[in-house]
């Protein structure tokens, strides 16, 4: 994946390299009210025998049996996402909203689709709380409710308040504590800017005090100034009500996200009809792309492709359309098409984008940007 995804689904791909066979799970585990309690107990019973028919492994059904499925403390509605294999817990990921379409499979490859869906536009973002004695510096991944981490910023609380009068002593008084502003807002901004960098934050939240805001906007980086909005919420002052901090947090999110999925099929429609085109579409062309690590964005719209299937496997070129296209790769095991092609790009480190049905060209289920021109046209299959 590129930048913008590599920091959220880098350690989902290591997955992929590990053999089968796998269990993935992905169901609502609300508590809360009498049907979600009902629901969460009879839950795991359902699961083990939908696995027991699916053949999975004693040692997997054991280890699922270990998982306290009910997860408490967090608002309904919840869901969670289990990869289980050889007898242990690969992926455990508690996921704040209702399931989609809920899953219950044991398979060659993990499906980590209904995870990407879910976690849709989980991306790397900072929220900086400021006042003019330092900041509360917190970095998250979208679509979780908790802080990945925090760091409180607490600069020099010395002359930190401006005195009412004039003359030249009180004039003197004032400009130190404009120069303290100053510097704190500076340790502040440094802060934010290593944590944007390091992360490749897509979005930074300034919120706080109106005057520190806009001291450390003034000193950020040329990075962190290219993703800043500013959220008029001061919670280190204790007039705001943090709840109205996470809707608004929730509404830039929401933005970045959409323009995010705008660009991409802009830049689709740009490539369109142009020589040497940087874009393919149609299933053929996107799996060929796919085995030459090509695929700089795959655009995916895997309700049309719920036919298809693909064979995924143990080595490069990592997925193909027929057994002599595997070159000297094993092949695991004949997979839903949208699995395999999500699989691919993830070992590849290609951007994923699943979008609404009928936002590709002519209504098509793939499309994908490439990272250098096409060869010799390659005939695309029908989706």
């Amino acid at each position: 994946m590129n930048g913008n995804q590599n920091y959220a689904y880098r350690k989902y791909a290591q997955l992929y390299r590990k053999p089968g066979p796998w269990c993935t799970v992905y169901a609502k585990v609300s508590t809360g009210t009498v049907d979600s309690l009902r629901s969460s107990e009879l839950l795991p019973d359902h699961i083990e025998n939908f696995l027991h028919k699916a053949g999975a492994s004693k040692t997997d059904m054991a280890a699922l049996k270990d998982v306290v499925w009910p997860v408490e403390g967090e608002p309904s509605p919840v869901s969670r996402f289990l990869l289980v294999r050889q007898g242990n817990i690969e992926l455990d990921e508690v996921l704040p909203g209702a399931a989609g379409q809920e899953e219950t499979k044991v398979a060659a490859v993990p499906d980590l689709l209904p995870l990407l869906k879910h976690r849709g536009k989980d991306f790397p973002y900072v929220v900086a709380e400021v006042d003019r004695s330092g900041g509360e510096i917190s970095f998250h991944l979208a679509n979780r409710r908790t802080a990945v981490s925090a760091n409180a910023v607490e600069g020099s609380r010395e002359n930190i308040t401006k005195l009412p009068g004039g003359g030249w002593a009180q004039g003197k008084y004032q400009h130190r504590t404009e120069e303290i502003w100053r510097r704190n807002a500076d340790e502040v901004a440094g802060q934010i800017d290593r944590i944007v960098e390091a992360s490749n934050a897509r979005l930074l939240v300034v919120a706080g005090d109106m005057r520190a805001r806009d001291l450390v906007i003034n000193q950020l980086a040329d990075r962190s100034r290219s993703v800043v909005v500013v959220v008029d919420a001061n919670t280190r002052g204790g007039g705001a009500d943090p709840k109205s901090l996470r809707e608004k947090v929730d509404e830039r999110i929401a933005e970045v996200v959409a323009r995010r999925q705008q660009e991409i099929l802009d830049k689709l429609a740009e490539q369109d009809g142009q020589p040497n085109a940087l874009a393919v579409t149609g299933l053929g062309a996107a799996v060929h792309a796919l085995q030459q690590a090509q695929v700089e964005i795959l655009l995916l719209d895997d309700t049309a492709l719920t036919e298809r299937t693909l064979l995924a496997l143990d080595a490069e070129p990592w997925v193909a359309t027929a057994p002599e296209e595997a070159l000297d790769a094993a092949v695991l095991g004949e997979v839903p098409a949208a699995t395999a092609l999500l699989r691919a790009a993830m070992l590849t480190d290609a951007e994923i984008a699943v979008v609404p049905p009928g936002a590709l060209p002519g209504g098509g289920a793939l499309a994908a940007l490439l990272r250098w021109p096409t060869g010799p046209r390659v005939p695309s299959a029908r989706t």
